[in-house]
């Protein structure tokens, strides 16, 4: 009985105590929100106003502009040694500190969403490129909510938050006119977001989004990398003419400089003749210029040229000119986008703000890219055997860097860019993949100017560092999700001590099966090669402290080191997600089906109106069998224009009338194969068919121009035009461009119109059904 009573009395209280607490809440008897605190009379002379009180970003905090360059080597920018003039980075620099120990994941995609959660890129979901996703948890490409970004922790301090250039990192099934936007920048924090979803894209026809709306800039007179910086100062002059009180964060990630590298022709050519001598040449003279600038250390040794590229010296003149140019190009990317850049910092003091706006520059998010031999153009000349490359390159010389090229610098100058390290991007067992140069300006900071820092840092510190210097707090919950803690490790610590002991100790690296650990200096590390036994790789040990840029392999010297570093990358690898290693041998390759919102559906349905898809976010034409059948109304004899297009001028395939007549454009390459209709289409309503009859090759055939099927067209069921295809025709617009019902939008496929070249009769739908 006592304890029934107790859980009475026990209850008496509670109800009692909700009693008053909604008596409580009540106190305006007039008003049924409890949460206003005014007063509510029955006319407003005798009532009394309330508003809630504004968030407010904490005292003093300053606005926060990072910029991350793409695909850039350590030994690119002046800024650090290289050849490539960049005097705004330089100035920043100069003006800042530089920081010679930092470090990316080795890749796109993974660098991007560690930069912007501080957590790890398996942490994170993002093991790979979001294309290249898979079933597990590190890998799904599918960030989740509780580890929010820069953006969204500085929104929650009251910043206002814009994201400007490359993204790449949504879940390419949720790239779509219809999202979920729940994983695009405006769903992770940022106000607004302007620019495109994928690893690259075109310089002069680029595939942009601003907030979740396609953007047609054509036809297009300027370049991506203004259209970026207008768009920024755009961001931040509305933002100061309407919050002046508010500080701002702006994430400006620029195209520049993975390819294509594509720029207006007086930026190229103020390095006219300026790389004659070669890459060799390169690599010693911008080692020279980093032991001056003292971001490398003084007794360093410059690593031997990669086995795989040449001496210059044993060049034919030919090569040489077609190389010179390509890395002309390459350097005037940078330089371009370095003066961009340039405008947004001008723009910054000239509202007077410079003086507190922290800039955080990122020179890469990867070292340099392992390009092409001979670097690229086309698909066309990359198919050719190797002695017809360079002989169609020179006859192209003229195309290079222009909006025709989807262009790539060979090999060699990648490397050179790469100085003083060794290998390249996607090798995250290198320095070379992941070694970065890192600028910090701040003026309200009192940085001393042009100082030098060596203590170690990753991209997962970036974020940390941000929120110490504004005063930011970490919400606990953001937008109903418990936030897990920062991964990184803020830098501010070494500010303004450059001796200052390192506090970030340890960190893995992985991506395709290639994998390092770091703990205090040492390094152990794996090269793996695809499709080989993970258990047979043979792991490597460098001294850092002494050997920074892995010269000297010790493992046979401490193999007890190797053990204890093997064992601490198992104890991360489990903490963080890495497993299963995936070298991608098994076929998760770039745009599986699989991947795509359509999945593997056998047949899908587009219908006029629906925005551009992106190539990999839309229906996939790899290596399958399929049909496209377009249901059309022809109201008169003159109905022309494109019914269905995928790719660009580089690649791609599309569906047209003209002159009365049903086409397929077959782009492989900017090699261009047609099949036109025999007869006219006729008034009224057709269904005119594209059938790909793709038949794989056996497995052991490498002959790309083995034979591989056919392809025809149908007037109503009608045979109207066929020819054979070949291996190499397999693969319809793997990347590039967009897809496109009723137009073809940015670079067209073929020259035999003008874009968008928008079809005027009446298109009904696409069917496209696979075999």
């Amino acid at each position: 009985m006592k304890r029934i009573h107790y859980k009475i009395a026990g209850a008496a209280i509670l109800i009692s105590s909700i009693f008053q607490a909604a008596s409580a809440q009540t106190s305006n008897p007039l008003t049924s929100d409890q949460g206003f605190k005014g007063k509510i009379g029955r006319t407003a002379a005798e009532s009394q106003e309330y508003f809630p009180e504004k968030k407010k970003a904490p005292a003093g905090a300053p606005n926060v502009i990072v910029f991350l360059i793409d695909d850039a080597g350590y030994g690119t920018s002046s800024a650090f040694g290289g050849l490539m003039q960049t005097p705004v980075l330089d100035s920043l620099a100069n003006n800042g500190l530089r920081y010679t120990n930092f470090h990316s994941t080795g890749v796109c995609s993974p660098t991007r969403a560690a930069l912007l959660t501080g957590r790890n890129h398996h942490s994170v979901h993002m093991g790979t490129l979001n294309y290249s996703s898979s079933g597990f948890p590190g890998y799904d490409a599918i960030m989740p909510a509780d580890k929010g970004t820069i953006a969204e922790v500085l929104h929650e301090n009251n910043y206002s938050t814009f994201a400007v250039g490359k993204y790449h990192v949504a879940p390419i099934n949720e790239i779509t006119a219809i999202g979920p936007y729940d994983r695009w920048a405006v769903g992770r924090g940022f106000d607004h977001f302007y620019g495109f979803q994928l690893g690259h894209t075109d310089q002069y026809h680029p595939n942009l989004y601003e907030d979740t709306k396609v953007v047609d800039p054509e036809p297009n007179g300027k370049h991506l990398t203004t259209l970026l910086a207008d768009k920024a100062i755009n961001y931040i002059s509305n933002q100061k003419s309407i919050a002046n009180d508010k500080p701002f964060f702006l994430y400006f990630a620029t195209g520049a400089i993975h390819s294509p590298h594509q720029v207006d022709k007086k930026w190229s050519d103020l390095y006219k003749g300026k790389f004659d001598k070669g890459w060799d040449w390169y690599r010693e003279e911008v080692f020279t210029r980093q032991k001056k600038l003292g971001v490398i250390p003084a007794n360093a040794v410059l690593p031997d040229r990669d086995p795989t590229v040449k001496a210059w010296n044993s060049l034919s003149p030919e090569q040489k000119k077609v190389y010179a140019r390509f890395m002309e190009i390459y350097a005037g990317f940078l330089t371009h986008a370095d003066y961009e850049f340039g405008r947004i910092v001008n723009y910054v003091k000239e509202i007077g703000q410079a003086d507190n706006t922290v800039i955080l520059v990122s020179i890469g998010d990867n070292g340099s890219s392992h390009s092409p031999e001979h670097g690229s153009l086309n698909g066309y000349i990359s198919s050719l055997d190797e002695d017809k490359q360079v002989a169609e390159l020179y006859k192209n010389i003229d195309k290079l860097g222009t909006e025709h090229s989807f262009e790539d610098a060979p090999s060699g100058w990648t490397q050179a860019t790469n100085t003083p390290f060794r290998l390249w991007k996607a090798d995250p067992n290198s320095e070379g993949g992941t070694h970065q140069p890192l600028i910090v300006y701040y003026p309200n900071g009192q940085l001393k100017k042009g100082d030098i820092r060596g203590q170690y840092g990753h991209v997962i510190d970036i974020a940390p560092t941000i929120y110490e210097l504004t005063g930011a707090k970490v919400p606990e919950v953001i937008k109903g999700s418990v936030q897990k803690p920062i991964e990184g490790t803020s830098l501010v610590y070494s500010f303004k001590d450059a001796n200052a002991e390192n506090r970030h100790k340890i960190q893995y690296y992985e991506l395709f099966g290639k994998r390092a650990i770091v703990k205090d200096g040492w390094k152990a590390s794996v090269f793996h090669k695809s499709g080989s036994d993970f258990n047979k790789d043979v792991w490597e040990l460098y001294n850092l402290n002494e050997d920074f840029n892995e010269r000297i392999n010790l493992a046979a010297k401490y193999p007890e080191k190797v053990k204890d570093l093997q064992a601490l990358f198992e104890q991360e690898a489990i903490k963080y997600n890495v497993f299963p290693l995936n070298d991608n041998a098994l076929g998760h390759s770039v745009g599986g089906r699989a991947r795509s919102p359509f999945g593997l559906d056998k047949k899908v349905v587009l219908y006029p109106g629906i925005e551009q898809f992106l190539t990999l976010s839309g229906p996939q034409f790899q290596n399958d069998a399929f049909s496209i059948t377009a249901d059309v109304d022809i109201k008169s004899a003159g109905a022309q224009g494109v019914l269905f297009a995928t790719g660009s001028e580089f690649e791609g395939l599309s569906l047209f009338i003209k002159d009365g007549k049903f086409v397929v454009a077959h782009n492989t390459g900017s090699i261009v194969k047609y099949l036109e209709s025999n007869i006219p289409v006729s008034l009224g309503r057709s269904k005119l068919k594209f059938e790909f009859n793709f038949t794989a090759p056996a497995h052991e055939s490498k002959d790309k121009n083995g034979p591989a099927g056919t392809e025809a067209i149908y007037i109503n069921d009608k045979k109207v035009g066929e020819r054979n295809i070949v291996a190499a025709e397999g693969r319809i617009a793997i990347y590039k461009d967009g897809i496109d019902v009723g137009a073809d939008r940015n670079s067209p496929v073929t020259d035999r119109y003008k874009a968008p070249f928008n079809f005027t009769g009446k298109l009904n739908n696409i069917t496209i059904e696979y075999k």
